[in-house]
């Protein structure tokens, strides 16, 4: 038994040698090459790289008195039908306005699904406007769409 496991272990040994020779000298003699060429170009960028956030840092101060304008198109108002005054109101709103009313209504009676939160129960007000007793978050906003003018 130990003459069989002598030579399968040389067989290893000796290949491992071999082998762990040959890619040192490969890397050794690449690595020295890429190397200086490497240290002089990311010396170069990161001297310039710390002069260009001074300079960033500087403009946003002179940006931030300019508030972001919001999109005409949301901010437009729209009526709501019927249906959808029953649960909103009467009055004209933007889009944005409309699904925030929605969402208070239906945190406030409770009409999210306890198991899967993305589903929303409808009650009979909810029905009208959506057209069915249960719809996914995502679908409501198309479906609500469809009560605004």
């Amino acid at each position: 038994m130990a003459t069989a496991k002598k030579p399968a272990a040389k067989k290893p040994a000796a290949k491992k040698a071999a082998a762990p020779a040959k890619k040192p000298a490969a890397k050794k003699a690449a690595a020295p090459a890429k190397t200086p060429a490497a240290k002089p170009a990311a010396k170069k960028a990161a001297a310039p790289a710390a002069k260009k956030p001074a300079a960033k840092k500087a403009a946003p101060a002179a940006k931030k008195p300019a508030a972001r304008k919001p999109n005409a198109a949301f901010m437009k108002a729209l009526t709501p039908s019927k249906a959808l005054a029953a649960v909103i109101g009467d009055k004209a709103v933007p889009r944005t306005e409309v699904v925030k009313k929605i969402w208070e209504y239906i945190k406030k009676f409770k009409l999210q699904d306890a198991v899967n939160k993305r589903m929303i129960n409808a009650d009979e007000k909810l029905k009208a406007v959506f057209g069915k007793a249960q719809v996914t978050m995502f679908e409501m906003t198309k479906l609500v769409n469809k009560h605004l003018s």
